[in-house]
């Protein structure tokens, strides 16, 4: 017997033909003859008018999961009217009241986490553990908006004369989420949550790779008590993208995802002057110091590359030891590597699982390739790998891999790769590892391991990314904002300052005596 995991798509404004059959009206894909997994999926949605499909596929074993049709300007207009229509109920509840409603769907999750992190890893690819840790920070912040949305409040400045100002945080309206395939339902959660706590409603676009997990978090809010239409999905690529920025009753837009998809969106958003937050790509460094404890620096290293199959735009993908370090750390970071086990992302001893799609894939090994035509030696991994189930042979796996001999020339130090490939590069002075180290257009994210805090804190302050690190790597607590400087974004996401990007400031002026006229 199956066990059913019950998802909606409402509200959804998209029609997705999944690969499965018909019950009672439902559609049923069966994801997962390995582990026996079968989603229920109950469909509420308007048929799109659009002739485009879109398949999504299983990463696991490389088979077809989905088809989606793609959204259209018809379903758009319905989502952003939905939106509209929610906003107006929700912007006028207190902040007490949203909480309640964020609270409760913050509940949902937690008890069904494991129903998430499952379709989660069906959904991308990544390990269970990591769909976990994935799921648990969407849920937190969730929880975390919830007790900021009773917060919200103005300044009150006293002027001569009995007069005075007051200024009053007001919502933005209907704000568009755009998702990225490597943190499907977090990235959902991190754009909803503030969006949500501060009064406004979302249409949310998931990446079209990844579209099924973003649909689970619509039905929890709905569950939890949200007017419909409050968080909407649409459906589709670069054209439903397109609409959404110029929908002229979208006020906002916040992306996680490429460089020049960003860009093109900062362009579209301009042209109707609506506020955008972009969380866009990196090529972090990651600085070891000769008196790091060795172990953690491994540790952070391993972190900084290999989480999500090095599908992070943060890591620290240009690992810089100092020399009198290098022997050592490279033997100990090569054969941890080795170790890492590759595989089924559903079974509990599994660490990395299957990479988002075979033209990723081949573009990962492909840097790999040209690294060691430019002179890098490969010292583990970097080939495709094959795992021992026949039913996961189709699957888009590869070894972890760790170049040595890098210089600041080569592809692999200078271009997002997005895979799991860390390059290890040497340095001798701390002027000349910050100075190599911030040789780049991109500022996400920065990180150094050294056991002198002098140091530590000097280095991190002449550090030109975003978001830093001392003596660990890619940890976000929702409290904590995350952003990067240069070409890597603009805005940020989690803690109290993104209050700042989802409101907008009202002053009003109130005069207690009479007018003093020039006229």
């Amino acid at each position: 017997m199956y066990p059913v995991i019950n998802v909606s798509l409402f509200p959804c404004y998209s029609h997705t033909r999944w690969n499965g059959y018909i019950v009672d009206g439902c559609a049923h894909i069966r994801i997962g003859e390995i582990h026996n997994l079968l989603v229920d999926i109950t469909c509420h949605v308007s048929h799109s008018m659009s002739d485009s499909v879109c398949r999504c596929c299983f990463v696991l074993a490389g088979r077809v999961l989905c088809e989606l049709e793609l959204c259209g300007s018809v379903e758009v207009n319905q989502a952003v009217q939905a939106a509209q229509s929610a906003y107006q109920a929700w912007s006028r509840m207190s902040g007490m009241e949203r909480a309640h409603i964020m609270i409760e769907a913050a509940r949902i999750i937690e008890n069904r986490r494991e129903d998430i992190a499952e379709i989660e890893v069906v959904n991308n690819g990544k390990s269970i553990t990591e769909a976990r840790m994935d799921v648990d920070s969407a849920r937190l912040c969730i929880e975390y908006y919830a007790g900021v949305a009773s917060t919200l409040a103005g300044q009150h400045i006293q002027l001569p004369g009995g007069s005075f100002a007051y200024t009053r945080r007001e919502p933005l309206g209907v704000c568009v989420g755009i998702g990225a395939w490597n943190y499907p339902f977090q990235i959902a959660a991190w754009k909803s949550a503030p969006a949500l706590a501060c009064g406004n409603s979302m249409v949310f676009k998931p990446s079209p790779v990844t579209p099924v997990t973003a649909v689970m978090l619509a039905e929890i809010y709905a569950k939890a008590g949200a007017p419909e239409g409050l968080f909407n999905i649409v459906q589709g690529g670069q054209e439903t993208g397109n609409l959404l920025c110029h929908h002229p009753d979208v006020a906002k837009v916040s992306f996680t995802g490429s460089v020049p998809t960003g860009k093109k969106i900062m362009e579209m958003c301009s042209k109707g002057v609506k506020q955008v937050t972009l969380e866009l790509g990196g090529k972090s460094p990651l600085l070891i110091f000769e008196d790091s404890d060795l172990g953690n620096a491994v540790k952070g290293a391993l972190m900084a590359n290999f989480l999500s199959q090095g599908q992070v735009c943060s890591n620290g993908t240009r690992v810089f030891v100092q020399r009198q370090m290098l022997p050592e750390f490279l033997e100990e970071v090569v054969r941890r590597t080795k170790d890492i086990e590759i595989g089924d992302p559903l079974l509990e001893s599994t660490r990395m699982g299957a990479l988002v799609s075979r033209p990723h894939l081949d573009r990962v090994l492909g840097y790999v390739e040209q690294a060691r035509k430019e002179g890098a030696k490969v010292l583990c991994g970097g080939e495709p790998f094959v795992p021992l189930d026949p039913k996961l042979r189709g699957g888009y796996y590869m070894t972890p891999c760790v170049l040595g001999d890098c210089t600041d020339d080569m592809t692999c130090v200078k271009e997002e790769i997005f895979g799991p490939v860390m390059s290890v590069l040497s340095f001798e002075t701390e002027e000349e590892a910050l100075l190599r180290a911030n040789n780049s257009a991109l500022g996400l994210a920065a990180g150094v391991f050294t056991s002198d805090v002098k140091r530590a804190h000097r280095v991190v302050e002449h550090l030109k990314a975003g978001s830093c690190f001392i003596n660990n790597y890619n940890i976000t607590p929702v409290e904590v904002p995350f952003g990067g400087f240069k070409m890597s974004g603009i805005g940020r996401e989690n803690g109290q300052v993104t209050v700042e990007h989802y409101t907008q400031m009202k002053t009003v002026f109130v005069e207690m005596g009479d007018v003093d006229s020039l006229f």
